[in-house]
């Protein structure tokens, strides 16, 4: 197959199978061309990476989840902590976007939104701002 077959199949673009190939996470065969040359399980492995990238896992977890997917001997305890980690990171940007978004609302609460220019969002920018350059060159 070619690569606009295994990107169709796969569901991924053209441009990420040949990133995914630069960082070796696949590698096809050559033919004697140059073009590549994929089978099925080409397309399965693109496919599993797909799925794990929608889910948000890093490359290097990826290369982790992929070298464990092929790896018969494997123990189920290696993957999970490695899906462990990544749900602990996720629960640890959930909580800053919680965070995040209750700050904003904040703002946005106080904030009139007339056409006088005393803005409390803005204030509160400007003093993040100042109180973050003050930390760089204190």
């Amino acid at each position: 197959m070619n690569i606009g077959d295994v990107a169709t199949r796969s569901g991924l673009p053209a441009k990420t199978i040949r990133y995914y190939e630069d960082i070796g996470l696949v590698k096809p065969l050559r033919s004697a061309n140059g073009y590549r040359m994929f089978h099925a399980s080409d397309v399965h492995k693109l496919a599993f990476l797909g799925r794990a990238r929608a889910l948000g896992f890093s490359i290097e977890d990826c290369r982790g989840l992929i070298k464990l997917y092929e790896d018969t001997d494997r123990e189920s305890a290696e993957v999970k902590q490695i899906a462990e980690e990544h749900l602990s990171r996720i629960d640890d940007k959930i909580a800053e976007l919680i965070e995040m978004r209750a700050t904003l609302a904040t703002l946005v609460d106080a904030c009139a939104g007339d056409h006088r220019p005393d803005c409390p969002i803005l204030a509160d920018l400007a003093s993040k701002q100042q109180s973050l350059h003050l930390k760089e060159t204190g």
